[in-house]
């Protein structure tokens, strides 16, 4: 993908979207993204009555014609990112902050939606542990897309709570090394990456240990089965000494 193209959004996988998309904007230009956060200041006039209304462009100073290019600017590169059918839905927008707000009301559901399914991931990190037979690289990758979606409705973790929870997911068989990483690491400023890399590396030696170990059972069946195919070599040639013997006698 072209770094000049914001990423594509088919109507698949919003929430995925919603974070590339984020970075995209604010790496773009950090002011777009405040006004589709915020809302843009569009050029009004207030009448006697107090009511406030838009400006006709005919009155538009420098300034006005400014925050009215911001916020064009931010609309279309919403637009450009949206396929025809995701076009359809935001075309009748007035402001880039409105068609941003569809989208995710569309996705993603009211407030009392998403705090359904921020409940509902919340309860899944508390009950989250490492199955059996799982690797520490495959358990990491369940770990983060509870984080992630969680993050795309506004409920984030500390590193530090992380770190404990991983720890505390593991099975008893890993027991040393969590009580070794707690006495030798300060959990409050360990990196989330370090202890991942920490815990494959344990698991790296555990399966070389344990391929070790396979490999000396494998030698010592070949030993005793020589062995046991010598002795057996050895009776057949006695007992055929035995029986020439007996022959030539």
């Amino acid at each position: 993908m072209s770094i000049s193209k914001p990423p594509f959004f088919d109507g698949n996988n919003y929430s995925h979207w919603k974070a590339k998309m984020t970075i995209f904007i604010e790496a773009l230009d950090f002011n777009l993204w405040d006004i589709i956060i915020d809302g843009p200041e569009l050029p009004h006039i207030i009448s006697q009555e107090g009511i406030k209304t838009l400006k006709p462009r005919s009155s538009y100073t420098d300034d006005d014609r400014k925050k009215v290019q911001l916020n064009a600017k931010a609309k279309h590169v919403i637009i450009c990112a949206l396929n025809s059918n995701e076009f359809n839905r935001v075309s009748s927008c007035a402001t880039a902050k409105e068609m941003w707000d569809r989208l995710e009301v569309t996705y993603e559901g009211t407030n009392q939606v998403k705090d359904a399914k921020i409940n509902m991931l919340v309860r899944e990190y508390e009950m989250f542990s490492m199955k059996e037979n799982e690797n520490i690289s495959g358990m990491f990758v369940r770990f983060t897309n509870i984080i992630n979606s969680l993050q795309y409705l506004n409920k984030c973790y500390t590193n530090s709570e992380m770190v404990r929870k991983i720890l505390r997911c593991l099975p008893k068989s890993w027991m040393p090394k969590v009580t070794a990483i707690e006495e030798a690491k300060d959990l409050n400023t360990l990196p989330l990456e370090e202890l991942l890399g920490s815990l494959m590396t344990h698991e790296m030696t555990i399966k070389n240990h344990e391929d070790d170990e396979e490999q000396d059972k494998k030698k010592k069946k070949v030993i005793a089965f020589k062995s046991s195919t010598t002795d057996s070599s050895e009776e057949d040639s006695d007992d055929e000494m035995a029986l020439i013997t007996r022959r030539f006698k």
